[in-house]
């Protein structure tokens, strides 16, 4: 009698107790496992961007105690950091010779804000990671051949459960604004958003700073609530704010584009922020330039630039310094008038492929259309109206910051890139649509209750199409070729010491799969390649792939420049000759041509059988 009481109990707390909603939480982590296994199983791929690339062997360097150090290297940022340090030395014939470009050791990374390495830094000492290529474990590889390489794969896992995490946020923040419907029907399609599962299993940033984002929606959602009290907690506001500020802070340092969410948060706080809102503004704004100072002293005294590299992507793209020019140039002429000519070209070019590509598919779905309509909705919860205009500030700013900020990575990979600040939206636009949704629904007269079901069941099925066709057969190849094959640039990288400075066309693939010291290959072959290999450090081996094999005839190869890498390759290769003066003329037995070329100083293969 009492084992059937404890059953009662139970049975009624799993119910109507506390127990559903630890019931209904269960239920999504389950949900999300099922949907990652299935993506993981059907869709995955290694690593394609140079940005998820460049952060993992960060992040290596860190995790193994080399600091914050890179072995991806930009001719750029060797011209800063040389440029820097010839300034603070004044140097002179003495000293000609130092290591002004820091190459010869370990060269600092300029490039990339600090938190995600660090974070990736934390799981790779916290679980093993395998970074030889595995071919005998039948999940890494297919038949004995290469498939999935583990260290990419754990990332990707990795940024799944922050993919949950902001699921768990956005019903959360949903049922704050609107109600419980509202709620799941917003969790379901930001689970079923096939973009986004796209970015956890990039190896990018986004989905931490999507984190990020919503954990500041969230904080001036409380401030929003705490400023309409009719006696308003000071300490309290303060502390919001506070932590708003950090939040920006904190996500500055995950992406530098995102710092120009602190106008819309100190605008919001000032309009919003109830009898103290100026205040609120100035400790928001004071917090985040307090936990930015430190990184950007850094930077000048690594770089005398407050960003890197990074700081110039506003420049990058102009018909000043188009394609990656800027990057792989070892001496840019920096001196040029400034002229808005250039800029505000960018600008406008850029907006108008934000407007009429990027913002109808934000989320990827076409429930962004119920959106942008569901603004003009007269809501009558004050939280969501006024957050409506939060939305919408961020909305103007990083529509702005992604048109002027965007590089040539944006075109390499036009959706999942670096770039993209507009995905980051996606659940508060999935919340005001589905708003919309729910207004017509009630104003549907439907013959019998239970349509209504069928019609809710209809409209996730249809705005989570793009996901159903990715999960349907074939299922995609795991490797990201052309053009990254990890097992290849292991073995190429595996001939060189570790010391010895590699040039390739993928830079950061060599860095992270072969954990070798490469240099992007300059912008010609003759002049800016001998300004490095005699001046700064000798180029000891040449990897090319179909990034640069594969390129165009005319516009990459023959215009650029007389002495361009296309003209090197069509001289190596259809008339198989090596330039005279070039240093590497070695090729390996195994065949790379016509796709790949490896040229080094000697018989490097050779030692290794």
């Amino acid at each position: 009698m009492v084992f059937q009481e404890i059953i009662q109990a139970a049975i009624h707390k799993m119910e109507v107790g506390g127990g559903a909603r630890v019931l209904r939480v269960v239920a999504l982590v389950a949900a999300v496992l099922t949907m990652a296994i299935l993506y993981d199983s059907c869709a995955y791929r290694n690593f394609s961007t140079p940005e998820a690339m460049d952060s993992a062997q960060l992040a290596r360097n860190i995790s193994e105690g080399k600091g914050y150090t890179t072995l991806f290297i930009r001719p750029f940022s060797l011209y800063l950091v040389q440029s820097h340090n010839q300034t603070k030395s004044r140097a002179t014939a003495a000293n000609a010779g130092a290591d002004f470009a820091r190459i010869n050791t370990v060269h600092p990374d300029i490039a990339n804000p600090p938190v995600y390495p660090v974070v990736l830094a934390g799981l790779m000492k916290a679980i093993p990671f395998h970074y030889d290529v595995d071919f005998k474990k039948p999940f890494w590889s297919e038949g004995g051949r290469f498939s999935r390489y583990q260290p990419d794969f754990q990332i990707a896992v990795f940024n799944e459960i922050l993919l949950l995490a902001v699921v768990i946020m956005t019903f959360f923040i949903a049922q704050k604004l609107f109600d419980t419907a509202a709620a799941w029907l917003s969790a379901l399609l930001t689970f079923g958003c096939e973009l986004l599962w796209r970015f956890s299993v990039s190896g990018l940033s986004t989905m931490l700073l999507l984190v990020i984002f919503l954990a500041l929606t969230w904080c001036v959602l409380k401030i929003e609530e705490a400023a309409r009290e009719e006696q308003p907690n000071a300490r309290r506001l303060l502390l919001w704010s506070l932590a708003a500020g950090t939040l920006v802070g904190i996500g500055a340092l995950t992406r530098y584009s995102f710092g120009w969410a602190v106008i819309p948060l100190v605008a919001f706080l000032s309009l919003f922020g109830g009898q103290r809102r100026v205040p609120q503004a100035l400790a928001a704004l004071a917090m985040f330039a307090l936990l930015l100072t430190p990184w950007v002293a850094r930077n000048y005294a690594v770089s005398g630039t407050p960003f890197g590299t990074a700081g110039f992507a506003w420049i990058e793209g102009t018909y000043i310094f188009p394609n990656f020019r800027l990057e792989r140039s070892l001496h840019p002429d920096l001196t040029l008038p400034f002229r808005l000519t250039p800029y505000v070209h960018k600008l406008l070019v850029n907006l108008r492929v934000v407007v009429q590509t990027d913002l109808p598919r934000l989320g990827g779905s076409w429930a962004t259309l119920l959106f942008l309509t569901g603004l003009l909705m007269g809501f009558r919860n004050v939280a969501t109206k006024r957050m409506r205009y939060f939305l919408l500030m961020c909305l103007g700013v990083f529509m702005i910051c992604q048109a002027l900020g965007q590089t040539q990575l944006s075109a390499e990979s036009p959706d999942v890139n670096s770039e993209n600040l507009l995905v980051l939206l996606a659940p508060l636009v999935f919340m005001y649509g589905i708003s919309l949704f729910l207004t017509f629904l009630d104003q549907m007269n439907l013959p019998l209750p239970p349509l209504r079901y069928f019609v809710i069941a209809l409209f996730v099925t249809v705005s989570c199409l793009p996901m159903i066709s990715t999960l349907s057969p074939p299922k995609t190849q795991p490797v990201a070729y052309p053009p990254y094959y990890p097992p290849e640039i292991q073995t190429t990288a595996g001939w060189m010491k570790g010391n010895e400075l590699m040039m390739s066309d993928v830079p950061w693939a060599v860095a992270w799969y072969g954990k070798r010291q490469c240099v992007w290959i300059t912008l010609d072959a003759e002049n800016e390649f001998f300004a490095l290999n005699d001046y700064i450090k000798p180029v000891q081996a040449l990897y090319l792939t179909p990034e640069t094999m594969d390129g165009r005839f005319i516009s990459d190869w023959i215009t650029p420049h007389e002495f361009s890498w296309g003209s090197f390759i069509i001289q190596a290769v259809l008339q198989n000759q090596i330039p005279p003066k070039f240093p590497l003329r070695f090729a390996p037995p195994v065949k790379f041509l016509p796709d790949r070329l490896f040229l080094t100083d000697r018989e490097r293969w050779k030692l290794t059988q």
